[in-house]
């Protein structure tokens, strides 16, 4: 696979382990990568010590070999994770270490695979990885995503191109929308992360109680719990304070709906891969808070599934708004990857919420975060269903309505 320039491949590391997760001298650091991708990290594990890492550790995954086990492999045998593997990211996030994932998957990975099976493993992975996860949604340590290409998802983007001019583009795109062919892509997201703060700033003034979504195939009402914090750009850990930004590209602002407070329908705007499938064209439709219907032009079985994890799969964990004009959307492709998709449109997920989207939600048990309407789940999914046609408005807790977003941009000033 053709890489780019030593100096493109040093700024992305770079700007993933500074601004990413933010690694500090004598941090451990655990890398989520796949061989393909073995350049790149080793870049990073090299940038990573030379910054002072007191270690980096290496997940690898071969998305021939996955591919492999699901075609000879039972479904009670895919079900079962072993307990090294629970242990193993348990330590990693009680010892404070730093956690960046190089994802480049091939979005059709799972393609013609038995989605029971795909549902099985996903399922089992997510309950062995529950006490891990916690870590994570309450940003308890640093964590980021990046990603890079390979053959397989470049030319799923660019099917008319080979293998290598397809990898190319992409990595063209990819430098582009997260700022590395910028003379100095640190400062730039420093002045982005700005723009976020101030958006997410002008949200929580407003404390809206609902927000009313209206598009072609999309006509839904979300309650927001009372209490509830818009989040967005950079994330600080819950006891030092450290700095990082969880998703590299990232564009959203995002909260956590009421999970009983959902009406309404809503078109999916972008295709959705989930567990190596894709999941098209797809409705869902809503009854006080919990899916009550769904259709899917493509992967349907799929979507099953995914509704049926457990009850908190069937509700809304997050709603993020993303403006039109965000640089993934200006480049008029489908990713078919939802760290790219999902920052090109407004989205929802479904879900579990993330604690810390509510006020004094880290602190509060299972009970607690019911009673205030913030969702639990093993599945947290995002699916974007924002366009140049979506407009919502803000529902103020006296009942006043306002413009919040006007044909997919932001209908307000966060200067005011």
């Amino acid at each position: 696979m053709k890489f780019p320039s030593q100096e493109k491949l040093d700024k992305y590391a770079d700007l993933a382990l500074k601004t990413g997760v933010n690694l500090q001298k004598g941090q451990k650091l655990m890398i989520n990568s796949t061989i393909e991708g073995a350049e790149f990290t080793r870049v990073i594990a090299k940038r990573a010590y030379e910054m002072g890492a007191k270690d980096v550790h290496i997940n690898w995954g071969d998305d021939a070999l996955t591919r492999m086990k699901y075609e000879y492999v039972d479904q009670d045998t895919l079900s079962e994770v072993p307990e090294w593997q629970r242990q193993q990211y348990t330590y990693f996030a009680e010892e404070g270490a730093a956690i960046l994932s190089v994802r480049s998957t091939d979005p059709d990975l799972l393609k013609g695979i038995d989605a029971g099976k795909v549902a099985a493993a996903t399922k089992a992975r997510s309950e062995a990885m529950s006490k891990f996860r916690q870590y994570t949604m309450n940003d308890r340590i640093q964590w980021s995503i990046v990603s890079i290409p390979i053959p397989a998802w470049a030319q799923k983007i660019f099917p008319n191109e080979n293998g290598e001019d397809a990898v190319e583009k992409l990595w063209d795109q990819i430098f582009s929308i997260v700022r590395v062919d910028r003379e100095d892509p640190i400062a730039a997201w420093e002045e982005h992360n700005k723009t976020l703060i101030k958006a997410r700033e002008y949200l929580n003034k407003k404390q809206y109680s609902k927000l009313i979504y209206k598009a072609p195939g999309t006509d839904l009402e979300v309650d927001l719990p009372k209490g509830h914090i818009w989040k967005g750009g950079p994330a600080k850990t819950e006891k030092e304070g450290i700095q990082f930004n969880p998703n590299m590209p990232t564009e959203e602002v995002f909260t956590a709906p009421h999970k009983y407070g959902v009406n309404g329908k809503v078109s999916s705007t972008k295709p959705l891969n989930y567990g190596g499938n894709v999941i098209d064209n797809f409705t869902l439709t809503f009854e006080e808070g919990k899916v009550v219907d769904f259709t899917a032009e493509e992967g349907e079985e799929t979507m099953k599934h995914l509704l049926e994890t457990d009850e908190g799969s069937r509700r809304l964990g997050e709603l993020a708004l993303v403006p039109h004009e965000s640089p993934i959307s200006q480049s008029g492709l489908i990713f078919y990857n939802t760290l790219y998709d999902e920052n090109a449109s407004c989205h929802l997920a479904l879900g579990k919420a993330y604690p810390n989207n509510m006020t004094g939600g880290s602190d509060m048990n299972e009970e607690e975060l019911d009673k205030n309407g913030i969702n639990d789940s093993l599945s947290h999914v995002d699916f974007m269903m924002g366009s140049a046609e979506l407009d919502i408005d803000g529902v103020l807790e006296d009942g006043t309505e306002e413009p919040v977003m006007r044909k997919g941009s932001w209908a307000i000033s966060f200067d005011e």
